[in-house]
């Protein structure tokens, strides 16, 4: 009977529909459930609501159909500003897009059989011609619209207005149901995918000619068996259109560089998760992140670490670069977001880092990060907690390599240079003065009163800034140096390829370096993956991927190492080259230890540095880290001293507990721990005073 009939919902009803948002990471018109809409201009369609930052997903999802490849393109669209319309109907949209199958709507299968007269076939949208496209022309009329709803902009309505892909006879087109397409393109979607074409322009960014690409691109296909997709019908034609436009590109957009960064923006939409234009109250930043970099944070940042490398190029560029990094297994650090902004990087985080978090798990909500580590203490730690939902540590690889570098350059005795830098690592974690670290700057600058160049770069450089350092140090679990280590090499791969000489002229202008990390630099990374995958292009590697430290430690077997359990002042590690070599390493085991190899001698990090912390945390030889005697301090501190106020009390507690649970969760995290377990003397302490204190346990 009627009456029992379901009935259908009118557009008024739209937004009491369900959010869908499916778990994959593309999905179809198949994962979502479909509501016919009765009435209106709609009246019929099937609609349904997903999150607008998923409709790409959703394009994508679509254009993956099994019985008909397609590709989707934008027929149509319109915008409007928020508070243009006083009253919006409840479908209105802030932005309108038609996407229409690239099969369609034009039909010119007759006038190609030349069965038709050319002259009276006019296209059906209107448009007029469609120049280099008459061949993939088969009247498909499948499309359907997206409209980012104006009084709820964070969703998308999609109505479906025609799902099959069919011809104005109903009858399918394109794909394998369609008899006259068998056994020829139109089989097949009508473009190569995007990452095919980010692959082919990533190859000819790092200088692979293009016969190379196609006899390589052959290969890939003969090896699965023969063509399946339209991407191994990629032809010497496609490749020359792409070889073109990496030959002309630009980054001079205009000449103007605020221009030609807003015309970069525009056009690359997609890649942009934040952009704010410098006006006169607000800094300007520009957060990036391609489609690759979002997919290798997705892989090595789930149960991983997330690094920033912040304040690169405040010399030399026009502003200062920030990247985002995650780690390999070869423990190879990996950008996978760059923020370039005109003021401190860490004064405008809250801003975007949220938006980068939203980003991620939009993609996959199931994604969890298990540490960020910041390489200054005055971010906003708070924000990047509530972001990720992590724990946060301190990176002291920037301070300590500047320290370094400027004592190497302006003290010229070696065991005057190994002193200093222990000093410095005395400082920082206030080891030996207790509670007050200008104490233990006083002591230093009296014991080393006479090298006055570094303590002019001291008091000026970081005098000011000494105190935030070291309550960021006794507040947040610190680094190891492996971690250190992967992002040094990265620091100095971006330096030797950005710093070239050859771009001097173009330091000055953000949109070269934005062109720079999005073409060039990225294809760099991109290349090193595939080829470790692949096992193709062995010969075009980076060296320095394979040389990085952490990964050169790992080849020094433990027998090359030779370390006096009696005396943890130094260790001593056989070279790898010359047998009868021996570089020492002092202070074994510590962030600010110091070797005496060639590659150490000029401000680096090293692998004999690095073997030796590997091999004292396996053997459990080493003293603490600084950063675990820091907090043993603390919690000492804090049982013999309890305050008076108990809400102070529960507090300090609360502190202590997360302090102790971070630095436990360091030891979980991949290449990162030289934690010790505490001394039985301390051990006994504690356990006294934790009876008096149950909210320690």
């Amino acid at each position: 009977m009627k009456g029992h009939e379901t009935k259908m919902p009118r557009m008024e009803d739209i937004l009491s529909l369900p959010v869908q948002d499916p778990p994959c990471a593309e999905f179809s018109a198949a994962h979502l459930k479909w509501v016919k809409v009765e009435g209106g201009r709609q009246g019929g369609d099937d609609i349904a609501l997903i999150p607008f930052a998923r409709v790409d997903d959703f394009v994508k999802g679509e254009s993956s159909n099994a019985e008909c490849p397609a590709s989707f393109r934008i027929e149509s669209s319109r915008k409007r500003l928020e508070g243009s319309i006083s009253k919006p109907r409840v479908d209105g949209y802030l932005e309108y897009t038609l996407y229409w199958c690239s099969y369609g709507p034009e039909d010119y299968r007759e006038s190609e059989s030349g069965t038709g007269d050319v002259s009276s076939i006019k296209p059906a949208s209107g448009k007029g011609s469609r120049p280099g496209r008459r061949h993939m022309m088969r009247g498909c009329l499948c499309h359907f619209t997206v409209k980012r709803l104006y009084t709820r902009p964070l969703l998308a309505l999609i109505i479906y207005n025609q799902r099959k892909h069919v011809d104005k006879t109903g009858a399918p087109c394109h794909g394998i149901l369609d008899q006259d397409s068998l056994g020829t393109r139109a089989m097949y979607a009508p473009r190569i995918s995007e990452e095919l074409r980010q692959k082919v322009m990533s190859m000819l960014y790092v200088g692979i000619s293009l016969d190379s690409v196609i006899q390589h691109h052959m290969e890939v296909v003969q090896g699965h068996g023969g063509p399946h997709n339209r991407d191994d019908f990629l032809t010497r034609n496609d490749v020359r259109n792409m070889e073109r436009l990496v030959r002309n590109s630009s980054h001079e957009l205009h000449e103007n560089d605020e221009c030609s960064i807003k015309m970069w923006v525009q056009r690359h939409q997609k890649h942009v998760f934040y952009f704010q234009d410098n006006s006169g109250s607000e800094p300007f930043i520009l957060g990036i992140q391609t489609d690759w970099q979002l997919q290798q944070m997705l892989c090595y940042g789930n149960n991983g670490l997330i690094a920033s490398h912040s304040t690169f190029g405040l010399k030399k560029l026009k502003y200062p670069l920030c990247t985002l990094l995650v780690f390999d297994s070869s423990h190879n650090a990996i950008p996978i977001a760059w923020v370039i902004t005109s003021s401190f990087v860490g004064q405008g985080i809250h801003k975007w880092i949220g938006l980068l978090a939203e980003r991620i798990h939009t993609k996959d909500p199931g994604w969890r990060l298990n540490a960020f580590l910041v390489d200054d203490p005055s971010f906003k730690i708070y924000t990047i907690r509530e972001a990720f939902q992590c724990r946060v540590l301190l990176c002291v690889w920037h301070i300590r390599r500047a320290w370094i570098r400027s004592l190497l350059k302006k003290c010229r005795n070696f065991d005057v240079q190994r002193e200093m830098f222990k000093h410095l690592g005395w400082i920082l974690y206030c080891t030996r003065s207790g509670p007050n670290a200008m104490d233990a700057i006083e002591e230093f600058m009296q014991v080393f009163v006479d090298q006055c160049d570094f303590m002019d770069y001291f008091r000026i450089r970081w005098l000011p800034s000494i105190e935030l350092w070291v309550a960021g140090v006794r507040s947040l679990p610190v680094a190891s140096p492996e971690l250190h280590a992967a992002i040094e090499s990265y620091n100095l791969r971006l330096k030797s390829k950005l710093f070239n000489e050859q771009h001097a002229s173009s330091w000055e202008r953000v949109d070269w370096l934005i062109h720079f990390l999005t073409t060039e630099f990225h294809s760099l990374y991109w290349l090193e993956q595939y080829s470790v995958e692949t096992g193709f292009f062995e010969n075009l590697r980076d060296k320095s991927f394979s040389a990085n430290v952490c990964y050169q430690a790992l080849h020094i077997a433990d027998a090359d190492v030779i370390l006096d359990e009696q005396n943890l002042e130094l260790a001593k590690v056989i070279s790898q080259t010359d047998r009868s070599v021996a570089y020492t390493v002092w202070n074994p085991g510590s962030e600010f230890s110091f070797c005496d190899c060639p590659w150490s001698r000029v401000g680096n990090l090293c692998k004999h540095v690095i073997k030796v912390a590997i091999f004292c945390k396996n053997r459990q030889v080493a003293r603490p880290l600084l950063a675990a005697q820091i907090y043993r301090q603390t919690l000492l501190s804090l049982l013999q001293n309890p305050p008076d106020d108990p809400l102070v009390l529960e507090h300090a507690i609360l502190q202590a507990t997360r302090l102790q649970q971070d630095i436990k969760g360091l030891e979980d995290l991949p290449n990162s721990g030289l934690l010790q377990p505490l001394p039985p003397e301390i051990n006994s302490q504690v356990a006294d005073h934790l009876l008096l204190f149950p909210g320690l346990h």
